[in-house]
């Protein structure tokens, strides 16, 4: 099986502008996908992403960085660094925003797994991991914006 890459498709009854704004703002993303997020949607900005787990109370923190805000079609960050100091090899995850009628298709990429230079078993439990994460992830952006726009 190729390890390169993760595509996952949803299509949102929302404006490509409203769908951008969930994408890229922390305090959208936290309710969607981190139990927290704390970064300027700004290219080239730092920031992190933190998971809380609910059994133990321990939180994961993940160190990004923005690379493309493109309102309303396109954000970009690149994340899971192999140096504490957001240098070297990461992951590219990009949201692509076409507008269709009254609403939007997502296409969320996440690249760079075969760059990484892992061990082979370790790629593909990362590979794995990130692929049923998105699975979870991507139907709950979907829910929330659903969510929003019926509020709004």
């Amino acid at each position: 099986m190729e390890h390169g890459s993760i595509e996952r498709d949803i299509h949102v009854d929302a404006s490509p502008e409203v769908v951008f704004e969930v994408i890229s703002q922390p305090e959208h993303m936290r309710e969607w996908w981190p139990d927290d997020a704390r970064f300027e949607p700004v290219a080239g900005a730092p920031g992190e992403l933190v998971w809380r787990d609910a059994a133990t109370g321990e939180t994961t923190t993940v160190a990004l960085a923005v690379v493309e805000v493109d309102p309303p079609r396109r954000f970009s960050f690149r994340w899971c660094f192999s140096e504490p100091d957001r240098s070297g090899q990461s992951l590219l995850v990009t949201f692509d925003l076409v507008p269709t009628g009254e609403g939007t298709r997502i296409r969320m990429t996440e690249t760079g797994f075969r760059e990484m230079g892992w061990e082979i078993a370790v790629l593909e439990a990362q590979y794995h991991d990130h692929e049923s994460s998105w699975d979870h992830y991507i139907p709950a952006l979907g829910t929330y914006v659903a969510r929003l726009v019926s509020t709004s």
